[in-house]
This record gives structure tokens, C-alpha cells and sequence, in this order.
């Protein structure tokens, strides 16, 4: 999609950084490594976000045939290829710039396994939905990279993968209302952001340095998450010689109880229990479970 030109926006409240975390590597799934930065033991949740992990794949490592209830994933292509599959029968394989977002909803099953030769990297981001939708019909979403929109302005660049920035708006369908933003800093650029103010907002930086809040802050590199605090929107300088890129999600937190079991995400201990019984029974959204295994599983055996 063409980039458009765009003016510029001033921020009175700006939100400054209250806390940063470095993601450092663990392994997940079938051999994969993950660089985990929310859902670990520091910061096991952030209203409404429950995990985000900057994975690395290479075959046959993967995420082979899971389930998930009560809430999205959204998976963000950086380099290589995945191929989803799950039970209700999508199936499709994103590239590098590709997206795709899948709500869980009531029960899912799929795998998601590399697709392509070398290593396979990208964001996957829980996003948890409201007690009133999450047993909702399961979704999928998925956006070519060709079909994300793109704007530009004063060395800045954005990707526009959900909600809005530079006045150009993502078509893709959040249920908990949420901004996720890929933001390219050419050196010397400086970005002002908008973010609703009730909403939970961070930063994740993917290469290059940066600094966030204050110009007067100290410069961040890769693989930093940075929580913000309070304010009307996020600005961001890269003072380095240097291509900053940098992705900026925000949510409107749910305020709920959160029980969690795994990729289990209910509201009480009694849902949980009831998820659990469910799986193991095929029954209230996992009946097809009872007979499909992913193409993926069958070649590898699983």
C-alpha cells in the first residue's frame, strides 16, 4: 500500500517509561526460542496483555497441535515463514510483514510450524478478551503484507497493523479495543503518538536504539520491552547514526479477574476447571479436536 504524507501531531502529556525489561531467551514449544517479556515472572500480566514473545524457528522446531480459550493471538512476521492450521479448517502460511490475528474464542486447536528454509522469526502477542467474549465463535484473520497500510512523515514510518497513526487506520477487527504500530525512525526523527489516555500502552524495540518518554532518557537497543506510564501518547527520538524500529501496542485494560492454566484464559478457578474437563472431552467448542491432527503433525509424527 502507497505511504502518505502526513502532519504532524503535538502531544501535551506525553508518557514517560515506567519500567523496562531486556527479553532474554528461553526455549518453547517444540524446540523454538522465545524472547518472553510479558507473561514472565516479572510482569505476568498488563491489562489486557498476557504474553509476548519475539520467537526463532528453525525446523523442525515449532509449535505443533495446542489448544487456546479466551482470548487472541496475534502473530508478526519478521523473516522467514509459518504455516497455521487449525481444526475449523484455516489453514494458510504468513511471510515476513505478514499478520495474522485469531481470536480463540470459545476453543481452538492448531499448530503453527515453520515454512521455510533457515530460521523463521516474528512477535506472537496474547490479547485477552472480556468475560462476555470469550466464549465467542472462534475468528481468523489474516493480512498480506502487501495489504497493511503504510504511512510517512519526517523520516518516519509506520506500519498500521491495528487502530490508527499519521491518519491512516488498519481495517483488521480488534474485540478488546487495541493499537499495534511498527514504527521505522530514520536517524534524527522524532515521533509524537497519540495513545488513548485509560489505555495500558508499551514498547518494544526490534533494532537500532532509541529514547522513549524524554529526549533526555537513555538511549534503548533491541529486544527491550518498555512499559508507559500515564499521558496522551508516546514520543520517541533516535539520536543514533542508525535506523531505529520499534513496534508500539496499546489496549484498553478489561479490569476482570484473570485465571490462567497454560492456554487456558478464564475469568475464575471454575472456568478453568470446566476448560480443562472440556478439552479432555471434546465437548462446549473442542468437539472437533476429537479427530484432527494438523498435516504438520502427521508428517512429523506427533
Amino acid at each position: 500500500m502507497p505511504e502518505r504524507e502526513i502532519s504532524a501531531t503535538i502531544l501535551n502529556e506525553p508518557r514517560l517509561v515506567v519500567r523496562k525489561f531486556l527479553a532474554r531467551p528461553q526455549h518453547e514449544g517444540l524446540g523454538a526460542i522465545v524472547r518472553r517479556s510479558i507473561g514472565r515472572f516479572e510482569l505476568k500480566y498488563f491489562d489486557p496483555f498476557l504474553v509476548l514473545d519475539e520467537f526463532s524457528v528453525t525446523a523442525p522446531a515449532g509449535f505443533p497441535d495446542h489448544p487456546h480459550r479466551g482470548f487472541e493471538t496475534v502473530t508478526y512476521m519478521l523473516q522467514g515463514a509459518v504455516t497455521h492450521e487449525d481444526f475449523e479448517g484455516h489453514k494458510g502460511t504468513i511471510g515476513a510483514g505478514d499478520l495474522q490475528w485469531m481470536t480463540a474464542g470459545k476453543g481452538i486447536v492448531h499448530s503453527e510450524m515453520p515454512a521455510a528454509q533457515g530460521t523463521q522469526k516474528g512477535l506472537q502477542l496474547w490479547i485477552n478478551l472480556s468475560s462476555k467474549h470469550k466464549m465467542i465463535e472462534p475468528r481468523y484473520q489474516e493480512m498480506m503484507s502487501k495489504d497493511i497500510a503504510e504511512a510517512a512523515q519526517d523520516g518516519i514510518k509506520v506500519r498500521v497493523i491495528a487502530g490508527e497513526a499519521l491518519g491512516t487506520k488498519s481495517p483488521i477487527y480488534t474485540r478488546t479495543p487495541t493499537m499495534y504500530l511498527d514504527f521505522t525512525l530514520k536517524p534524527g526523527a522524532h515521533l509524537q503518538q497519540p495513545i488513548p489516555k485509560s489505555w495500558n500502552a508499551f514498547v518494544y524495540v526490534l533494532e537500532g536504539e532509541g529514547m522513549f518518554g524524554s529526549s533526555k532518557s537513555l538511549p534503548v537497543t533491541g529486544h527491550h520491552l518498555l512499559l508507559l506510564g500515564s499521558g496522551d501518547g508516546l514520543e520517541a527520538w533516535n539520536k543514533s547514526s542508525k535506523t531505529l524500529r520499534f513496534i508500539l501496542v496499546g489496549g484498553e485494560p478489561l479490569g476482570e479477574p484473570l485465571v490462567q492454566f497454560g492456554p487456558f484464559v478464564m475469568n475464575t478457578q471454575e472456568e478453568i476447571d470446566q476448560t480443562i474437563d472440556d478439552f479432555e472431552n471434546y465437548a462446549n467448542g473442542f468437539e472437533k479436536a476429537r479427530h484432527w491432527r494438523s498435516e504438520s503433525a502427521l508428517s512429523l509424527d506427533l
